[in-house]
């Protein structure tokens, strides 16, 4: 069994099953910090090893990895991307925040703005958010009705089936954090002027519709789960175990690949350096 068959999201999926007490192979999900520096080892080391894997990939030009981060304010899509995919070389990877539509996007179609941003060939491509927005946040604040989500659910999987048959690999990342860790990590932004650059007061609005957003979670990740657009739901009170998880799975998913260089140039061989 890999790590990604533990974290995969399957049918009847409830948003407390991401909370259960599961296990990295070989390491324990604790806090401890013995077992928080044994684990931002083993991500450093896998971080590593996707950046050399990029590498191929990036030469190659042949496949293409958009890589989906949705969750709760504070579940951590910031600190996922700088921890398990800070080293990989920025020329053939971009990250995506995708923040409240502008004027512009409002007059397209929803995913409008989402497909100009997803990768070409040989690149990595990361959404910090992304077209789930328009079935969570729209949905909880009833900006569309459940026959307007389910619409959208369709369009979705339709997007992303026409994304991996021409070569896009998708890895969806649900990254589920408690309430009572949310408030946590609220309240030492709150408490450190150093921090208040990452607060918002409006992330105080939205965690009034916690259960809300918890139920449009499983509704979303239901609706949309695919072999060839896989949701992983990664339990992320612990940053370094979400990290490790996170990073386990993309290095697993890049290896099945089996990438390789391009053949070398035969005229090359002819060249001279003086």
């Amino acid at each position: 069994m890999t790590v990604a068959d533990l974290f995969r999201v399957g049918k009847g999926f409830q948003v407390r099953d991401a909370n259960a007490n599961k296990k990295l192979l070989g390491t324990a999900a604790t806090e401890k910090n013995a077992d928080k520096a044994a684990d931002k080892l083993a991500t450093l080391k896998l971080a590593e090893e996707i950046s050399d894997l990029q590498n191929v990939l990036y030469a190659g030009r042949e496949h293409k990895l958009l890589i989906i981060l949705q969750g709760m304010d504070t579940s951590g899509k910031d600190g996922t991307v700088n921890g398990v995919f800070g080293q990989i070389n920025p020329l053939g990877a971009r990250t995506v925040a995708f923040k409240a539509p502008s004027t512009d996007e409002k007059n397209h179609d929803y995913l409008w703005r989402v497909h100009k941003e997803v990768p070409g060939k040989g690149e990595v491509t990361i959404f910090n958010r992304s077209h789930y927005e328009d079935v969570l946040i729209t949905r909880v604040h009833d900006w569309i009705d459940q026959a307007e989500c389910k619409r959208r659910y369709a369009q979705i999987r339709d997007f992303e089936r026409m994304l991996a048959e021409t070569g896009t690999v998708i890895l969806k990342f649900f990254l589920h954090i408690s309430k009572a860790e949310q408030k946590a990590r609220l309240d030492e932004r709150l408490a450190d002027p150093e921090k208040h650059w990452k607060f918002d007061p409006q992330d105080l609005v939205e965690r009034q519709y916690w259960d809300e957003y918890q139920k449009a979670y499983e509704d979303a990740l239901q609706a949309t789960d695919a072999d060839h657009a896989p949701w992983y739901a990664v339990p992320s009170d612990s940053k370094t175990q979400r990290n490790l998880v996170i990073a386990s799975i993309v290095q697993e998913k890049l290896l099945s690949l089996k990438l390789t260089y391009p053949p070398g140039n035969p005229d090359y061989s002819k060249l001279k350096v003086e």
